[in-house]
């Protein structure tokens, strides 16, 4: 229900008992999370409430106590490897979480990337057209995955789609970010590569080891856009509530608004940006596979002041874009 005060659109949703009815008001919109700002609101539904307890205080860490970790020269240079190797192994161990830098992928893909994000989710006609819970599709967008089951709700809209082993149908996709998913999936193909080898290594085992199991590390992949309006009342939601990746591996591309946080030695990390940076996380799968060695840790997205929050994230896995936790980051 809507509601003009003042020459400002207020979006009102009834405190009632009937969830499932707002719940479905929401949905038909299809306009997401950024519809309701565009409209004007000044304070958040109900529907997106999340307990005091969610928000313990975070510490005010910066990046640099996050791995860093350097790839230029893998492939050639064996001593800059092993230094690699271990510098990852350490991180895998330690923090479940690392960045890298000198990836191998261009930083005019790695902003034409966001910048394709940003296009799809502020092109309302656009991105209507692929609204839909039906995540069998090739590409599909709406807000919350687990819209009707979770409560309470996250401040975010979210796209999907799969990257392989499918022969991709560019039609599939918006035109908007069309040729930029498809030029962001050959590069991290790529670069998926190189990290399954360097953690083969790690694990002291042959460089095509997981690369070459029959789970098929590195040619399932699949990918989420997501985007994070700016919120009026932050201290009352979550951008994503803490949970850890069903992947084996997730390389997530983000923004400079901040906001990703870890969850390590009982307390909530910050996890910043930085130009030309990739952040590496270990998934549940691998975890299982290294016998707890390699850490799957938990991660959240906090709501922001100053947003939109970009960012996107490529889950290299067995599983596909059914579990809900492919919309994280």
């Amino acid at each position: 229900m809507e509601s003009k005060a003042e020459g400002r659109v207020e979006v009102k949703m009834s405190n009632s008992d009937d969830r499932m009815g707002e719940l479905k008001a929401f949905d038909e919109r299809k306009t997401g999370v950024k519809g309701l700002v565009d409209a004007g609101l000044t304070k958040i539904p109900i529907l997106f409430h999340h307990p005091p307890e969610k928000f313990p205080i975070a510490s005010d860490a910066e990046s640099s106590m996050i791995p860093v970790i350097d790839l230029e020269g893998v492939a050639k240079d064996p001593m800059k490897r092993q230094q690699v190797v271990s510098r990852i192994r350490e991180a895998c161990e330690t923090w479940g979480f690392f960045q890298v830098v000198n990836h191998g992928i261009p930083l005019s893909v790695l902003e034409d990337m966001k910048d394709g994000v940003r296009r799809f989710f502020e092109q309302d006609d656009v991105k209507k057209e692929f609204y839909t819970r039906d995540r069998t599709k090739p590409f599909f967008y709406n807000s919350n995955s687990d819209f009707y089951s979770s409560s309470p709700l996250n401040w975010r809209d979210s796209f999907g789609c799969h990257l392989a082993p499918r022969i991709l149908n560019p039609q599939d996709f918006p035109e908007v970010c069309r040729d930029i998913i498809l030029d962001y999936r050959t590069n991290i193909m790529k670069l998926g590569i190189t990290l399954f080898e360097l953690l083969s290594e790690t694990l002291n085992l042959h460089s095509n080891y997981l690369r070459d199991m029959e789970l098929g590390c590195t040619d399932r992949i699949s990918c989420a856009g997501h985007y994070y309006p700016v919120c009026p009342q932050p201290e009352l939601t979550m951008g994503n509530t803490k949970h850890s990746d069903a992947s084996f591996l997730t390389v997530l591309l983000q923004d400079d608004i901040g906001g990703l946080q870890i969850f390590h030695k009982d307390k909530w990390l910050n996890i910043r940006s930085a130009p030309k940076t990739l952040v590496v996380n270990i998934g549940d799968l691998l975890q299982i596979l290294t016998n707890d060695r390699f850490k799957s840790v938990q991660h959240r997205v906090l709501s922001n002041l100053i947003g939109p929050r970009i960012s996107f994230a490529c889950f290299l896995a067995t599983v596909t874009l059914q579990h809900q936790s492919f919309w994280a980051q």
